[in-house]
């Protein structure tokens, strides 16, 4: 019959999942193509983000070394050295052969005199004054300069790079018209794509280098005005009726600003194989799902039978510890029923004691008789309520609670519950206490528990004459309690030693034992932070290990 009910419920487990399959599969296909065309789009955007401000460095860069270069060799060289043009040409030599970052040298004195020059237009710039150029005012103003494209006396598009030098009583500058090449390459480099465009701009949104697409050097170009950019962007512009993705990044050095366009559509193609894909991967989704439904159907009614098991186990447990606590309160009314006859027969027993020492008594020929048998009625009668007082406390103790607890005191008490049946079967429970054993935060009810339900295990294997021993120990170490329980009796199989702890398992007779005694005890012990092991030989008995952490 259950056989039959969990077949079908694998039916059933596989039907539903292959019904409700598709339709999800496909609104995630969906949600996948859209988070996709989101996150490529974004991608995009980061990407050309990150391709200008790679550009820009690359060109601060640039920059930085050629400023750099210029101004070691004006501050190792004398005037008197660079002004000759021969010593000069030796040292633009040396420097062409390691980069072809500059295409000229020279040396200006502080009226704008050319006293000497290196490169290809010396006949016309040898005799030039650039007193009244802006770009010669704006290096005696800061120092270092570098230039916008411009003209100049050559009649060509460059742009120099000119260091201003305090020698002594002289000031002079050295300037270096710079390859525009290289700029242009590093910018080229940016153009992606057969629409793709890339160029500088100065403040007054005049180009700086030669676009691909987008005008003529010195010219404004054919595109948005990013001369006021600050910073690195992207976005999205319509200009002259075509939509076109912008970023622009701000060069450091000289404020110029690069501007990189590029075609949405055209960077949109993967995006469109994506969908494709997207579709292709739903279809053999359908025909995974109907293998993976199978498969894992399979799984799940294993997990399911493991779990019905277990919580057989949790219900036999919840049961266990019902009657535990019934036992608890059966245990509470019968102490205190008891308790109230022992009140009255000690309290007759104490008036008899008295009537005792009256003279007439005293002298009586069964004196004595009489008085030992008050005296024993006394006895037994404190015995008894000894009794009743052992299970008002262990009725107390049935609702968990976090108490301080003496180990050695709850062992004592447990064992007084035991000591009848111990004689009973001639077997001699001995006991080996640590006298400064330190106290601990835990549930004196649940450790009592597990004591008796040890105990009474190794009473019932033991069977009659015989012995078991308990011990404490403080294991200062590790900061633990220890508590060890043994007998002396038949022990156990290695083989059923690892199953000892299973649910259900039992090595008494049929009738005799639940197999849930040590089960129980096992998830008491692991609930309160401690670890309960066992180590056994057949033949020479069986020692139960408790440890407890300790708790302040």
């Amino acid at each position: 019959m259950e056989e039959k009910y969990y077949q079908k419920l694998w039916w059933d487990i596989i039907l539903t999942t292959l019904g409700f399959s598709v339709i999800p599969l496909f609104f995630l296909g969906f949600i996948i193509y859209h988070q996709y065309s989101v996150s490529y789009s974004a991608k995009i955007t980061e990407s050309l983000k990150t391709l200008a401000e790679n550009r820009v460095s690359s060109v601060d860069l640039f920059f930085d070394e050629r400023i750099s270069q210029l101004t070691t060799l004006a501050n190792t060289n004398s005037l008197e050295s660079l002004r000759n043009e021969d010593y000069l040409n030796r040292v633009f030599n040396i420097i062409q052969t390691r980069s072809k970052s500059f295409i000229d040298l020279g040396i200006i004195d502080a009226e704008g005199n050319h006293l000497a020059y290196v490169g290809p237009y010396y006949n016309i710039l040898k005799g030039v004054n650039y007193k009244n150029e802006e770009w010669f005012n704006a290096v005696m103003g800061s120092g270092i300069y570098i230039s916008d494209v411009f003209m100049g006396f050559r009649k060509v598009p460059h742009f120099i790079i000119a260091v201003l030098v305090r020698e002594k009583s002289n000031i002079w500058i050295l300037r270096a018209t710079i390859n525009s090449d290289i700029i242009e390459s590093i910018v080229h480099a940016a153009q992606i794509g057969k629409h793709g465009d890339a160029f500088i701009i100065n403040r007054h949104n005049i180009l700086q280098t030669t676009p691909r697409f987008s005008g003529v050097l010195l010219s404004t170009p054919k595109a948005p005005d990013f001369s006021a950019a600050t910073g690195t962007q992207v976005e999205e512009l319509v200009y002259a009726g075509a939509t076109g993705l912008y970023a622009t990044s701000v060069i450091k050095n000289k404020k110029w600003v690069l501007v990189i366009k590029e075609e949405p559509k055209e960077q949109l193609t993967p995006l469109l194989r994506a969908r494709f894909i997207t579709f292709l991967v739903s279809g053999a989704g359908v025909l995974l799902i109907i293998i993976g439904a199978v498969f894992t159907t399979r799984a799940m009614m294993q997990r399911l039978i493991e779990m019905e098991r277990k919580k057989a186990f949790s219900e036999d447990l919840a049961m266990q510890s019902s009657k535990m606590a019934a036992l608890g309160k059966m245990a509470a009314g019968i102490a205190h029923e008891i308790n109230n006859p022992l009140a009255v027969i000690g309290e007759k027993a104490g008036w008899l004691k008295d009537l005792l020492q009256e003279e007439d008594l005293a002298q009586s020929a069964n004196f004595q008789e009489l008085a030992d048998t008050v005296n024993k009625i006394e006895l037994h009668v404190n015995r008894a309520k000894k009794v009743t007082h052992r299970l008002l406390g262990f009725a107390r103790r049935m609702e968990p609670v976090r108490e301080r607890v003496d180990l050695n005191a709850v062992l004592n008490d447990t064992v007084g519950f035991l000591e009848n049946e111990a004689r009973y079967r001639n077997i001699d429970i001995q006991t080996d206490f640590d006298e400064k054993l330190p106290q601990t935060t835990s549930d004196s009810a649940q450790l009592q528990q597990v004591f008796l339900n040890i105990l009474n295990n190794a009473i019932d294997a033991i069977g009659k004459d015989g012995e078991i021993l308990i011990k404490t120990k403080h294991m200062a170490k590790i900061h633990q309690l220890a508590v060890e329980i043994s007998d002396n009796g038949p022990g156990i199989p290695k083989e059923m030693l690892n199953k000892i702890f299973d649910p259900f398992f039992t090595t008494k007779e049929v009738g005799k034992g639940t197999g849930l005694g040590l089960s129980i005890s096992y998830s008491i012990i692991d609930k309160l932070g401690g670890r309960m092991l066992v180590a056994s030989e057949e033949g020479k008995g069986t020692t139960f290990t408790i440890y407890l952490p300790i708790i302040e």
